[in-house]
């Protein structure tokens, strides 16, 4: 609802720009993108537009906006989503009419969960995570695939059609040393797949920097399993499935889940790499420098290295023949790298240019650390995601044992799990990628921080509402849903219930300023809002002492400020308690 009022006022204010003639000199590309259109304090929408045009025109910013206004208010289309416009100094703000508040609520009843989607069409390729199968996920990877499930939820929100995919790096350096490693000190079958495999990796990883023959061996590993040996193939397939394996089940107890795992290997195997080696030189400067094939590049600051002096492929050249190979089959291609990637998505997007393939949207994060410090899983020194989760959750469950001693053993540890997973996706998701971030989860699980438990917990308070309300007969409830009674939304008046409509207003909003950012952050710090909202709400204004007439409006505000707040929870990857 509130993208709608946007684009009244949008519409209003291009209106105003032509009928004033205050842009006639300018093209329409040369105004600022959405006119400088803002969420405002003093108002529900508020443009600067007026600071713009001043520095152009030579003029008072404060008369500029008076005469834009003069046309705006004109151009404000009877009985919509705007009431007033009005200039206030050198700002021009939209104020909401009451078809906005009411219309607001009858779309959230109406559309329940599918509220706040923007309908947008096209098929989506993300990747994310694409962890090697060395050893678990740790902490960094974490970060990774939280910021890129968030945003295939938040894609599919918006209408896409959105195929997550992890790419698997078979055939770099440090899984030929894992397969080494299985093969002389065996897979611990007692062990979690991945934390075996990484035992072994670290074993051999030790021996190896001693081992000059154990080096070789290695690189020959690697050639014959670029070469399709068929036993090399059988010994590397053994050992990244067993790694992959303990890593799905990892993503899992985050309620993460790869639509497809595209192996690196498969595109040497299909000539791929080849005729990307044959492309590159006809419209490319390619040379050869130390026996190695380099591709010479104008705008990344280094060369990219595609073929080894022995004939063998890197990553680069493979990564490159991945990507032709997924712009065939999706609209728009989005990937989500750490911030060691970024040079090398620069030189990604050059060659793929040169090859006439649009480059994907690159998603870059900070790290991630915990308060203890770095980490490398080659030394064996990191805290694998498995360790951190168990952590967390029994840190959750000591709290709810201490806050609902009421509850049975089982209820308290479902709820453990939920809040536990919850305060780490949250805490990950509420930093800007472009941030980096010290993840600490005492802090995360602490509901004072205004983390996921607070947004829970306001969930929760909500459906205990609810559940009161039908005890009472206010409402019925049937399939765990709630069946409310028409209400009047002219009740809901005073500054507390306004603002949370408001608030629940942006959904759609939130929704398309994250696709276009590609920053779930927006997402996670606009929950925390909704709740804070909400909690205001409940404090100022009483709702099943009310009289029925106001309680029924009340309690429909209620009920639609459940529903956004399950939904954003949703997107964000964390499970909506009914009780805490």
């Amino acid at each position: 609802m509130f993208l709608r009022l946007r684009q009244e006022a949008d519409a209003a204010l291009r209106e105003a720009l032509d009928g004033s003639g205050l842009a006639a000199d300018l093209r329409r590309e040369e105004l600022p993108e959405n006119l400088l259109l803002e969420e405002s304090e003093h108002a529900d929408i508020s443009s600067s537009i007026a600071f713009f045009l001043a520095s152009r025109l030579k003029a008072s910013p404060k008369d500029i906006a008076s005469r834009l206004v003069t046309h705006a208010a004109d151009a404000v289309p009877e009985g919509g989503l705007i009431s007033e416009v009005r200039a206030v100094g050198p700002y021009i703000n939209f104020h909401a009419s009451e078809l906005f508040f009411q219309e607001t609520l009858r779309r959230i009843r109406e559309e329940g969960c599918d509220f706040g989607g923007l309908g947008l069409k096209g098929r989506v390729i993300l990747e994310h995570t694409s962890a090697n199968p060395d050893g678990p996920l740790h902490v960094g990877h974490l970060r990774n695939a939280i910021i890129g499930d968030v945003l295939a939820r938040v894609l599919r929100k918006a209408g896409y059609e959105v195929e997550t995919q992890y790419y698997v790096n078979d055939m770099g350096r440090q899984i030929a040393v894992a397969v080494l490693g299985a093969e002389r000190f065996g897979l611990d079958a007692s062990k979690k797949g991945d934390h075996a495999v990484v035992e072994a990796y670290v074993r051999a990883s030790r021996e190896l920097d001693t081992d000059e023959s154990l080096r070789r061996e290695a690189e020959a590993l690697m050639r014959r399993y670029e070469e399709g040996d068929p036993e090399a193939v059988e010994k590397y397939r053994r050992v990244v499935e067993k790694c992959l394996s303990g890593v799905k089940e990892t993503l899992e107890r985050l309620d993460i889940k790869h639509d497809r795992f595209v192996w690196e290997s498969e595109f040497v195997r299909s000539g791929d790499v080849r005729r990307v080696l044959e492309a590159l030189r006809e419209r490319g400067e390619v040379v050869e420098e130390g026996g190695a094939l380099v591709l010479k590049l104008k705008c990344s600051e280094k060369d990219l290295v595609l073929q080894r002096g022995d004939g063998t492929s890197l990553y680069s050249t493979r990564d490159i023949a991945y990507h032709i190979w997924k712009s065939k089959l999706c609209d728009r291609m989005i990937d989500v790298l750490g911030k060691d990637h970024e040079l090398v998505s620069k030189q990604l997007a050059e060659a793929l240019a040169l090859l006439g393939v649009p480059p994907p949207d690159v998603v870059i994060f900070e790290f991630v650390s915990l308060p203890t410090g770095s980490m490398s899983t080659r030394a064996g020194k990191f805290v694998a995601v498995d360790e951190l989760l168990d952590k967390v959750e029994e840190a959750a469950l000591q709290e709810v044992e201490k806050r609902r001693p009421d509850m049975s053993e089982e209820q308290r540890r479902r709820v453990a799990r939920v809040v536990g997973v919850g305060a780490v996706r949250y805490d990950i998701a509420k930093v800007s990628p472009e941030k980096p971030m010290v993840f600490d989860f005492e802090q995360a699980l602490d509901i004072e921080k205004r983390g996921a438990p607070f947004i829970q917990y306001a969930h929760a308070r909500a459906s205990s509402i609810l559940r009161m309300a039908a005890e009472s007969g206010y409402v019925r409830r049937s399939d765990g849903d709630f069946s409310l009674p028409d209400f009047d939304a002219t009740l809901l008046s005073t500054e507390s219930e306004r603002t949370l409509i408001r608030e629940l207003s942006k959904l759609d909003y939130v929704v398309e300023k994250v696709v276009r950012e590609l920053k779930p952050h927006h997402l996670a710090k606009y929950g925390r809002v909704v709740a804070e909202t909400f909690n205001r709400f409940y404090r100022d204004c009483p709702v099943l002492n009310a009289e029925p007439p106001l309680r029924n409006a009340r309690l429909n505000l209620v009920y639609c400020t459940k529903v956004v707040l399950k939904e954003t929870l949703r997107l964000l990857g964390i499970e909506a308690p009914e009780e805490m």
